[in-house]
């Protein structure tokens, strides 16, 4: 009874938390076993911590943000959403972004699996994206994005 309660709540799970373009069938059909769950894929919180987390501060979504890095908008991602592969690919790029992170914020940021599900839902998102303002970036990171940008501006005018 128990395994049946399991496999129902991680059923349950992976088909109400997926995003809309996701073909249900599918999933239960991709489903590997009763003792997984996928976080709760939330845009709209993936857009607070896509600020917060400092994100921003390399990528940008809708021209707000970084660009150091690759923009992030939905346009641009897979459809449909395989969010591990997302993962893999921050994955392949850890080196790079950790390096990144230490020099541009001063430390490495990390992410629960529950914020980098919201944050994959986000930036897979167009209609939470089109949300996405200046706004939403926190003031100590705003005065650290214009420190930066000042720093480049300088380092170009020297050359």
């Amino acid at each position: 009874m128990k395994t049946q309660y399991i496999a129902f709540a991680a059923t349950l799970v992976l088909l109400t938390t997926q995003p809309a373009f996701a073909d249900s069938d599918s999933m239960q059909d991709e489903m590997m076993s009763s003792e997984l769950m996928m976080p709760a894929m939330n845009s709209s919180e993936g857009r607070k911590l896509f600020a917060s987390k400092g994100c921003v501060v390399c990528h940008s979504v809708n021209g707000v943000g970084g660009e150091d890095a690759s923009m992030l908008d939905a346009e641009f991602m897979d459809i449909p959403m395989n969010p591990f592969e997302f993962a893999a690919r921050m994955w392949r790029g850890a080196p790079a972004m950790i390096e990144a992170q230490e020099d541009e914020l001063g430390y490495q940021i990390e992410f629960t699996g529950e914020e980098l599900a919201a944050i994959i839902a986000f930036v897979h998102d167009p209609d939470e994206q089109a949300k996405f303002s200046e706004a939403d970036i926190p003031d100590a990171l705003k005065e650290m994005m214009e420190h930066l940008e000042e720093e480049e501006e300088e380092e170009e005018d020297h050359d």
